[in-house]
């Protein structure tokens, strides 16, 4: 079913959607019939969720607003995945207009990079817990399609439907990746389709009844009995590298032959006997365990998928929403409604309930309006507060944005930036897609820092390679050349650049702000004691790019 066609029925379907969020306006229960603008949507966010925070502590102390340094390089950061120019740090600063913060918005929304940095944040969600390495060969087409699918605002909905319903080459079609991501394995399949689309971990139910939600073993299986008669196919070479096709197949059983097709060996699924591994198990009948809706036995693959991808979307299953705003919220604020953020469910309580189901049923009514969503979270004053270290699990939420580790591309954009490169040159020139994604340099920078998104933030350590590349390697090396005349460094040498105006530029290049006066008489000390000047604008940069500050956005 076509996106447009689920929007046109809003209007009386999403009634029901606000009775079963429990949306709370103004105190009292209320549908989400239609959207409010995204700047009324952010101001209802922060009246909700002030008022849920005050309740668990009349005392709490908000973070105040952050200023405008901070704030540019934040939403820089957020929203296309790079730095500002020290020119464009120069046009906000001096822009006198007060609403400029929400002009800025609208326009890095519009901008190209937006779709292609959230393309790779979601290229990272489906990849990182891959069951192969081969996986990655559908890495590339998988950021394509998102990216295109997010510059053209296509509904989250659609674009969630794509993937359950994917079909073709792996290498082409990027819709195929989660898929390929998982070997088409009906287990492993189910496992990330909810818990990526609905934020639920249903795979704990997979041998056992889910030991703190009240998930079935049967559910977890049922759900698995969408996906048997979808396999990936082995169809010919590309420079040693076989091509491969995902598609259903309802006429005969799908097996594994070595290079051959990969399939589970039946067309119908079964949950296996735990007391007697060598039965067959029971057949399992499809049915979704959000809203109990089943497919008769013997149902081909064509309508197990779509069937299965329409009620994944419909807009009175809360989930699906929840969990695409739990995300979003807590990629932009530091902190989601649940954590970790794809652990959601009708046995989970989150910190701030009617915040979340606000921002869930506004969502669903936009039509899964991805832009409306980033607009409005953009605009709340939760969003523009300074950052502050994770809170206590006794402290109350939400009262300060919380720093977050950059992600590979976006260090690696900042680096290439700084060497004067092309990002994306000296991409393998081969036909094989495994190669070109792991053997480019972004590849290989991306295999060092990359980390999982869903993973909790505070369980993301520095690795040693990680510290020892960013303190002594060939890479880091390169980015503070200042003899390479490519580098931002060696430019600014070049031109004559004083003592000052480098310390300047530096600042605004790695962190996108000026130097305090403290800093100011550092540098220029260092500098002056520094025989070798060059030598000495490196050590600066050097330390810039160490620092924490560089390495986090505030």
């Amino acid at each position: 079913m076509k996106s447009t066609v689920r929007r046109r029925a809003l209007g009386t379907s999403v009634a029901l959607m606000g009775l079963v969020l429990g949306v709370r306006l103004g105190g009292n229960l209320a549908t989400a019939a239609e959207p409010v603008p995204p700047r009324q949507a952010a101001a209802e966010v922060d009246r909700l969720l002030n008022e849920e925070v005050f309740r668990v502590n009349p005392a709490t102390q908000l973070a105040p607003r952050s200023n405008d340094e901070i704030f540019l390089r934040r939403i820089y950061l957020d929203l296309v995945g790079e730095h500002p120019s020290p020119a464009e740090i120069s046009a906000f600063a001096l822009d006198p207009s007060t609403d400029k913060r929400a002009a800025l918005v609208d326009r890095l929304i519009d901008d190209p990079r937006y779709g292609r940095n959230w393309a790779r944040y979601w290229r990272d969600v489906i990849m990182y817990r891959r069951t192969a390495e081969q996986a990655l060969a559908s890495a590339a087409a998988a950021e394509k399609y998102l990216t295109e699918q997010f510059n053209r605002n296509v509904g989250w909905d659609e674009i969630a439907a794509a993937f359950v319903t994917a079909s073709g080459s792996v290498f082409e079609n990027g819709q195929t990746s989660l898929y390929m991501a998982q070997g088409a394995d009906p287990n492993d399949v189910a496992s990330e389709v909810s818990r990526i689309f609905l934020g639920i971990q249903i795979q704990c139910a997979q041998c056992h009844d889910h030991p703190t939600d009240r998930w079935k073993r049967e559910q977890f299986h049922e759900l698995a009995a969408f996906f048997p008669r979808v396999g990936l196919r082995r169809a010919g070479f590309a420079a040693q590298m076989p091509s491969i096709t995902l598609e259903g197949n309802d006429s005969a059983p799908l097996v594994r032959r070595g290079m051959g097709t990969f399939g589970t060996g039946s067309q119908e699924h079964f949950m296996p006997d735990l007391k007697d591994p060598s039965s067959p198990g029971k057949q399992m009948t499809p049915v979704f365990f959000a809203n109990g809706k089943q497919l008769s036995s013997g149902s081909t693959d064509a309508d197990r998928r779509s069937s299965l991808a329409e009620w994944l979307t419909a807009v009175d299953n809360p989930w699906f929403a929840k969990a695409f705003v739990n995300r979003v919220w807590s990629e932009l604020v530091g902190e989601g409604f649940y954590e970790p953020i794809d652990d959601l469910g009708p046995d989970r309580t989150p910190s701030a309930p009617q915040t979340l189901d606000y921002l869930a049923a506004q969502f669903a009514a936009s039509g899964y309006d991805v832009k409306r969503l980033f607009r409005t979270i953009l605009r709340t004053a939760a969003y523009g507060r300074e950052s502050r270290s994770r809170r206590a699990p006794d402290q109350p939420p939400f009262t300060a944005n919380v720093a977050q580790r950059l992600r590979a591309d976006q260090l690696y954009d900042v680096f290439a930036s700084l060497m004067g490169y092309d990002p994306d040159a000296g991409m393998p020139q081969t036909p094989n897609p495994l190669q070109r994604f792991n053997n480019g340099a972004r590849g290989q920078f991306n295999l060092l820092f990359g980390y999982d998104p869903s993973a909790r933030r505070e369980d993301l350590t520095t690795t040693i390679p990680q510290a020892l590349t960013l303190m002594n390697s060939q890479l880091i090396n390169r980015v503070v050349s200042a003899r390479t005349p490519s580098t931002d460094l060696s430019k600014l040498i070049q031109a004559g650049k004083d003592d000052e105006s480098i310390v300047l530029e530096l600042y605004l290049l790695c962190l996108a702000r000026e130097p305090n006066e403290a800093e100011y008489a550092a540098c220029l000390e260092h500098l002056k004691s520094t025989p070798d000047r060059a030598a000495g604008c490196e050590d600066l940069l050097w330390s810039l790019l160490n620092s924490k500050e560089f390495l986090y956005r505030r």
